[in-house]
């Protein structure tokens, strides 16, 4: 377990109020331009561009700060078509037979199905694993804490990096995902905790006529 030293905290500098509302209210207008795309341009990415996201994406809060998260990044036509393929077998099972009606109905209003031309064309595939564990060189095991919470808020973290960027993405759980992991050659320890497709919007792309709910409908003040 490693031990810190603490120093002072020397990232924060207070600013004054009316440029935090204008910052918050400026933050919150750019995301609130952010929208889930299912079609994607045929175009590729920067490797400095994914990885900047990524930085941000690890800057994420965890439990013990353990970082109990992997990012596998699939641009490699040939692996993204293995996906796919993997995918839409899983996805097939679960449109024709797992899913339950009420839930196929919501989705339908949606256009989602178990064809997912996304994993082809989109740019990068990326792969987020949620590590169970450390194994430390002397082999013996280092816990990881507050898993699925931690991973969680450093995906979210990523998704709003890749709309800051100026790019789309998609997120998908396909439902087994164990695939995932074998395909990517992940060892054991490390589950799939979902793929984010990340790219350029087709020229065409067109999304759904949808609002999201007011802050009065999704908070509640104690003042």
């Amino acid at each position: 377990m490693a031990e810190y030293k603490f120093r002072p905290l020397t990232e924060w500098n207070e600013i004054p109020v009316e440029e935090m509302r204008r910052r918050a209210a400026a933050f919150a207008d750019q995301m609130g331009r952010r929208r889930t795309v299912r079609d994607f341009a045929d175009r590729p990415l920067p490797r400095d561009l994914i990885e900047n996201c990524l930085r941000a994406a690890g800057s994420a809060p965890s439990g013990a700060n353990m970082q109990p998260w992997h990012f596998a990044v699939v641009t490699d036509k040939s692996m993204k078509s293995r996906i796919r393929e993997a995918a839409e077998k899983v996805e097939k099972e679960f449109y024709s037979r797992r899913a339950p009606e009420y839930w196929l109905k919501d989705l339908e209003a949606l256009g989602t199905n178990e064809q997912k031309e996304h994993l082809d064309k989109a740019a990068a595939l990326i792969v987020i694993f949620a590590r169970k564990h450390e194994v430390e060189q002397d082999g013996s095991i280092q816990k990881h804490y507050y898993i699925n919470e931690s991973v969680g808020i450093a995906t979210g973290m990523l998704i709003t990096a890749v709309h800051n960027a100026g790019l789309v993405c998609l997120t998908h759980t396909p439902s087994p995902m164990a695939f995932l992991r074998e395909l990517l050659k992940r060892p054991k320890h490390e589950t799939p905790f979902l793929l984010l497709a990340v790219g350029y919007p087709d020229s065409e792309a067109k999304v759904p006529d949808i609002k999201k709910k007011s802050v009065s409908e999704i908070s509640t003040f104690f003042d």
